[in-house]
């Protein structure tokens, strides 16, 4: 570890973070006798905390972002050159980074033609539902409205996006929610709801019901992470996503494509849905746009999308009347613009279906190993390992066992992610998301942690 960044006193950091910062997703009560975790420096797959401990990153940045991993100087001077160049404007104008960043991400995404900026996840799903209702309200007097999404799936952390959340314990004691949001059922093959030969057709037959029983035009758009994420690392069966797109384009129901974890190399493509040929209305994206360099998100539409903001320009309120104020940062496409040379450079799309598969591997292995093993699954740089206390009912492994393998490897130096606060009952998959970065010694490094642990917890 390096020095702290002219901090003489390192405790003096760690009593000013317990006595004043409100730490995301943590219950505070325990810092009331222990300290904190502080972070204070990275380097490739590796962070340091401020007691100078070393610990190998399996979750990129905790939440699925650092996709190139820490320390990279060329991403830094990019943003610093711009910072000094011009640091911001309001997107109502443009900046160079803004329109090179978007003509080299729209080159990696044939039959989509423009992005609007925003800056987390969150608000690039809102900025689409709120496209959506209006389209609705001009082209369709309001009535096609709803907005269909999948249990399991997660979209955001604000109250709409909640509303949109297949994952009862994000959204419990936050309602009322927004209305006009409709689930449907997942289609997690493990945790079979129907009996049939071609279950990812039949989980898309599904989503038709609803659709059908809601009313065809009553219903806007529909989305779904073309992977999920949070809700236990779900990869979709055989012919689900092309059954999901003829379904949509049968009822004129707009597709919208959260690749916010997704995206940008993490599943072994530039994104996602391109896996299962899919051509989307909507695709939305953040983490690893920059990963974590400077905050940017994007919202990607089609040039018809587009097209039905500008089609009155006499009538005041015809085009998209949104603003995000730090959209207008232009350290965001600077930062992401470097990210995306790495990523080319450095060929870390082939890395990581070459790192993917040796992980997916390993974690069978590990499964031949530990019953606790229900099911192994993943797309990528982007895996879990459901754990279970039966094989034969898959019972769901009890999750303060499962915290209790992510809390052992944290010990052995190795940083791991498990469904947490999610799904009653169901929050029992590690997750695993090393940096696009990472060599076969890390993948082992990795599992043989998970291996140490599952055998101390559930020996």
């Amino acid at each position: 570890m390096d020095d702290l960044g002219g901090v003489n006193d390192i405790g003096e950091v760690v009593a000013a973070d317990r006595a004043h910062v409100w730490h995301h997703l943590i219950q505070h009560k325990m810092f009331e006798t222990v300290d904190p975790r502080v972070i204070v420096e990275g380097r490739g797959m590796r962070v340091w905390d401020a007691r100078g401990k070393e610990h190998l990153d399996a979750v990129s940045g905790g939440v699925w972002t650092v996709n190139v991993g820490y320390g990279r100087e060329s991403i830094a001077n990019a943003v610093r050159d711009q910072l000094i160049r011009m640091n911001y404007f309001a997107n109502s104008a443009g900046s160079i980074p803004g329109a090179l960043f978007a003509r080299r991400l729209i080159e990696k995404m044939p039959g989509m033609s423009r992005v609007y900026y925003s800056n987390s996840g969150s608000e690039a799903n809102e900025k689409v539902y709120k496209m959506v209702r209006q389209i609705s309200a001009r082209h369709h007097g309001g009535r096609k409205s709803k907005i269909l999404f999948r249990e399991r799936d997660y979209h955001g952390t604000t109250i709409t996006t909640l509303a949109s959340a297949g994952q009862p314990q994000r959204a419990a004691q936050y309602g009322p929610l927004t209305p006009g949001f409709v689930q449907v059922p997942h289609c997690l093959e493990y945790r079979a709801q129907w009996d049939c030969e071609n279950y990812g057709e039949r989980a898309a037959d599904a989503i038709e019901e609803v659709i059908l029983r809601e009313g065809p035009d009553t219903i806007a758009a529909m989305i779904a992470e073309p992977v999920s994420g949070a809700g236990g690392v779900i990869v979709p069966p055989r012919g689900y996503w092309e059954r999901v797109q003829d379904i949509c384009k049968r009822h004129e129901i707009l597709l919208h494509i959260d690749e916010v974890v997704c995206g940008v190399g993490r599943t072994g493509a530039w994104f996602g849905y391109q896996h299962y040929g899919v051509k989307p209305d909507f695709v939305t994206m953040a983490k690893g746009v920059a990963s974590g360099y400077a905050a940017i998100s994007c919202t990607v539409t089609t040039e018809a999308i587009f097209e039905m903001f500008k089609d009155d320009a006499a009538d005041p309120m015809s085009y998209f009347r949104d603003i995000s104020t730090f959209g207008g940062c232009a350290s965001g496409p600077a930062a992401a613009l470097e990210n995306m040379r790495i990523i080319e450079d450095e060929n870390l799309i082939d890395n990581t279906n070459a790192m993917g598969a040796r992980l997916i591997a390993n974690l069978h292995a590990l499964a031949e190993r530990h019953a606790v093993i229900g099911d192994v699954r993943g797309k990528g740089l982007f895996c879990g390992a459901e754990l279970v206390a039966d094989r034969a009912t898959k019972e769901a492994a009890e999750e303060r066992k499962v915290q209790a393998v992510v809390a052992d490897c944290m010990q052995q130096g190795v940083i791991i992610g498990a469904t947490n606060r999610s799904l009653p009952g169901l929050n029992n998959t590690l997750c695993l998301s090393p940096a696009l970065i990472a060599t076969a010694d890390d993948i082992d490094a990795i599992t043989d942690a998970i291996d140490g642990a599952l055998t101390r917890v559930f020996g």
